[in-house]
């Protein structure tokens, strides 16, 4: 039970690492001269990156809903680690781990909200492609959702 525990520990740090990093990272949209985040967008000038803050016609509603949603996303994670730690020495074997559980499933469904959104109303027209922290986003989003399952089943286990 100590290995599953130290795998699932290790399984969540990760999905913290990959929601920190497709949050916080600039590599959302790529294209040949420059590349965006949620936050601003870097633009190549005589190969070096200048800053600039994010397009004008980029929809605000939205931009803040993809934010919002990947730092709270980030919160979830975090909070749920912390609560997995705390019900470890604290609650009885029939009650653990469910509150880490909804951490999760939390976690998961912010993030998902924040890459569909993305997918869907930004650079429908544009020329370019996807990059590393967008595909991050999705994977963090499978993981937290695996790890959500284990928490659940989990919660069930007497040993």
């Amino acid at each position: 039970m100590l290995v599953l525990l130290a795998g699932i520990f290790l399984l969540h740090i990760l999905v913290i690492v990959l929601l920190l990093i497709a949050t916080i990272d600039n590599a959302w949209w790529f294209t040949e001269t420059m590349s965006t985040d949620l936050w601003n967008r870097c633009v190549l000038v005589n190969g070096a990156c200048n800053y600039t803050g994010l397009p004008p016609n980029y929809p605000q509603e939205y931009l803040q809903a993809v934010q919002a949603s990947s730092v709270l996303a980030c919160i979830f994670s975090i909070l749920g680690l912390l609560v997995f730690i705390a019900q470890l020495f604290t609650l009885a074997k029939g009650q653990r781990f469910t509150f880490s559980g909804i951490f999760q499933l939390i976690s998961c469904l912010c993030i998902m909200i924040a890459a569909s959104i993305y997918t869907d109303v930004f650079h429908r027209d544009d020329v370019g492609w996807y990059g590393h922290s967008f595909i991050l986003a999705w994977t963090a989003f499978a993981l937290s959702f695996v790890s959500c399952l284990i928490y659940f089943i989990l919660r069930k286990k007497t040993a």
